[in-house]
């Protein structure tokens, strides 16, 4: 039920789809499209799921679940010998993938194609933009044709010799799966503390290794949540524990040398609503236990000088009191939306006197402008704002002369801070990057105004991000509100309504979907598609009252946001009318679920990603992951107003006998945020009610959970995979 998303880059390629030999900097004006052959696959007999009626009764309504069987328990999956039911399960998964590969085997060399175009634009041995900490300049770098990372570091110059730290590629080995969660160094930087995952649940395993010697502890923390936090005296380590549903519910303390067992529980949030996390402030000095709930926060602080004393309240929890907390020198910097401030402001309070009644505002509220978070400076702040749906960040001066916003020069755009570990400063490192421009790493001077590119995310090949247009549309939605969305397209792009585009989107939690560079999207631009991303509401692009416009019983809102969005791509001549097609995940998977139901016959192609589709029977299933502390997102079933609601447009319950479009739905067997069952039980009743003949897909990912595979190039594979569905349908496969 959660997030995700990130970038990469192009080359130029014949296309065989086309009839004349494309320009290097342009779409052909005179694209030739083919049947599709997938279409053509009628012969070819899909699985048909066995049916077991289920009656799931909530305040006296009944709904009928035929596929609930297919939910195994974390013991039955964890089994070393599968009971009957959990082979029964496992016999349909395997069917679903052996039917998608039948049905797409005609794609399997255009597969590979894809693969190695997209692999081949990205630089193999590359490194990040340098970050120095504590005296040290720290290093995550990749080498020629590896999967994994090489985290390093070099002391007090970039000249210093390279110390490894972790070679992911060399932890990695004998696992389907693995990835590395959090990394901290102990403060005199001799002992790095890191988590692993191996079976993609995102339950990790704490371990400890010597950077001197080069050797791992004995010490070794499994089932945790991943982080880890270090008090100032280098063997005080704090971390948290989930609990059955994987929500963060325990902080505990350990001293290395001495067994996991005897940790010290430090904090144990009961309210299954929250969840709880330990971090240290960026001035070192304090610890800080936060709880949260979608509406809700609580910090506990303690010197971090003093990690086995007693940690005390800084605000007790509110309901709909939200607030950040940053620390410098004298002072707690708050930003919170405290008085009704929708949008968030910034507060000030000492470090005395941390209880709301002694917050004061440092930044008088302005409704206009969303304010997403502070970093803090000696001689200045910075803050994250949107405005209009821009993201903008404007530098603030102690002294109250001279504020200012970082210029860039391009309409739409997308920036945000980044790695600042140091107060002493006039630099600012952040990011940057827009639908045609690639990830760019600067360092700001605040005093002259001058950015300093550090380094742009290299495209192989001759990429000219002047070859592409980028557009910025506001669409009338059907209530009347003006909803953004971004477009780009290759040059020779024509909007004649001949053309197919992908619309894109997620519209939930708040999480905004700005426009960002893909290095892989451009085997789509570069085969004539276009794509656009809608920035419904259910995100916070236009601010927070976006947000609470696309949740409870507003939801519906998101899924007319992007109907809306699709028609018009449609009725200005963007798309062809036979050749919309959708894409969206996790939270985004329910949006195409919802839309496919709602307005099936506008779309050509919808790829469904780890799709949360049976809203109603999980968010009555407080022993899933994510339930208990999504109930202010989507609501609590348990209330009739909110079942018979999401019971409205829960794709599962809302399937019927009517024509779907073409669809790809992916999974991973091992999904802890949505679990596999809800898209498979998807695809089994869209099988049974669908009235048409287009092809209905399932990928299984049997090795992995919600992110995918990990590794940066097995992820390209099914990139690969889904880019040849959208081809193949469009008619610009290869055969």
């Amino acid at each position: 039920m959660s997030k995700n998303l990130f970038y990469l880059a192009l080359v130029c390629i014949t296309f065989a789809a086309y009839s004349c030999k494309n320009k290097e900097n342009e779409v052909p004006s005179d694209i030739v499209y083919k049947e599709s052959v997938l279409m053509s696959k009628t012969d070819i007999v899909p699985p048909v799921a066995e049916k077991q009626a289920e009656n799931l009764v909530m305040h006296g309504d009944t709904r009928v679940d035929n596929y609930f069987w297919m939910r195994l328990s974390d013991d039955q999956k964890n089994a070393k010998t599968p009971d009957a039911q959990t082979q029964k399960v496992l016999d349909y998964l395997n069917a679903e993938n052996a039917y998608r590969e039948k049905m797409m085997s005609h794609t399997d060399s255009f597969q590979n194609r894809l693969f190695e175009e997209i692999k081949g634009r990205i630089k193999q041995t590359d490194m990040s933009v340098p970050y120095k900490d504590n005296g040290y300049f720290y290093i995550t770098r990749f080498e020629e044709g590896k999967e994994y990372p090489i985290h390093a570091r070099k002391k007090d110059n970039l000249e210093a010799p390279e110390e490894i730290m972790l070679n992911v590629n060399e932890l990695a080995v004998g696992h389907e799966y693995y990835a590395v969660g959090a990394r901290s160094v102990s403060p005199d930087n001799k002992i790095l503390a890191y988590s692993e995952d191996t079976v993609s649940r995102r339950q990790y395993t704490l371990r400890f290794k010597d950077l001197v010697s080069g050797k791992n502890l004995e010490d070794v923390i499994p089932n945790t949540s991943g982080g880890v936090t270090w008090g100032n005296d280098n063997k005080t380590i704090f971390y948290s524990k989930q609990d059955a549903a994987l929500r963060s519910y325990k902080i505990f303390r350990h001293t290395l040398g001495t067994p996991a067992k005897d940790d010290k529980l430090i904090f144990h949030e009961k309210d299954e609503t929250f969840g709880t996390y330990i971090y240290k402030t960026k001035s070192k000095k304090y610890l800080v236990i936060t709880s949260g709930s979608t509406l809700s926060n609580e910090y506990q602080i303690l010197e971090a000088d003093n990690p086995t004393g007693q940690f005390r309240m800084f605000q007790p929890r509110e309901r709909n009191l939200e607030f950040s907390i940053d620390h410098y020198a004298d002072n707690w910097y708050i930003h919170t939306n405290k008085d009704s401030a929708l949008n968030f402001k910034i507060m000030v309070t000492p470090v005395t006197a941390t209880t709301k009644e002694n917050w004061k505002d440092l930044m008088p509220y302005d409704k206009n402008i969303f304010i997403d978070g502070i970093d803090i400076f000696k001689d200045h702040m910075v803050i994250s704002e949107r405005k209009e749906g821009i993201t903008q960040l404007r530098i603030r001066p102690w002294d109250g002369k001279d504020e200012h916003y970082v210029a860039f020069g391009e309409e739409s755009f997308t920036t945000y801070t980044g790695i600042n570990p140091d107060f002493e400063t006039d630099l600012l490192r952040l990011d940057y990057t827009s639908l045609t421009t690639p990830n760019s790493t600067y360092d700001y001077n605040v005093k002259t105004k001058k950015l300093t590119l550090l380094k742009q995310q290299e495209v192989i090949g001759n990429f000219d991000a002047s070859n592409y247009v980028s557009e910025r549309k506001m669409v009338k939605a059907a209530d009347g509100t003006m909803v953004p969305l971004s477009i780009v397209y290759k040059k020779g792009f024509k909007k004649d309504g001949t053309r197919p585009v992908l619309l894109y989107a997620y519209g939930s939690y708040g999480y905004s979907m700005d426009p960002y560079f893909s290095s892989s999207r451009l085997s789509l631009l570069d085969r004539g598609f276009g794509f656009a991303i809608a920035h419904i509401r259910g995100g916070q692009e236009m601010g927070r009252q976006w947000y609470e416009d696309g949740k409870y019983l507003k939801k519906k809102n998101t899924f007319t946001d992007f109907i809306d969005c699709g028609d018009y791509l449609i009725k200005e001549g963007y798309a062809a009318s036979d050749k919309l097609f959708a894409q969206g995940g996790s939270a985004g998977g329910l949006l195409m679920g919802a839309v496919m139901n709602m307005k099936p016959q506008i779309w050509r192609g919808v790829i469904a990603a780890v799709p949360f589709v049976d809203v109603v029977s999980t968010m009555l299933d407080e022993s899933i992951p994510l339930t208990t502390g999504e109930f202010d997102e989507w609501g609590n079933p348990k209330d009739k107003a909110y079942y018979e609601y999401m019971k409205s447009y829960s794709p599962y319950d809302n399937v019927t006998a009517q024509a779907y479009p073409a669809t790809l739905v992916t999974t991973g067997y091992w999904d802890s945020q949505v679990q596999y069952w809800e898209p498979a039980k998807w695809v089994a009743k869209l099988r049974e009610m669908k009235t048409d003949k287009n092809p209905l897909l399932m990928y299984c990912n049997m090795e992995t959970g919600h992110g995918g595979a990990s590794g940066r190039f097995k992820k390209l594979k099914e990139t690969a995979m889904e880019y040849a569905f959208l081809l193949d349908l469009a008619g610009l496969g290869e055969e």
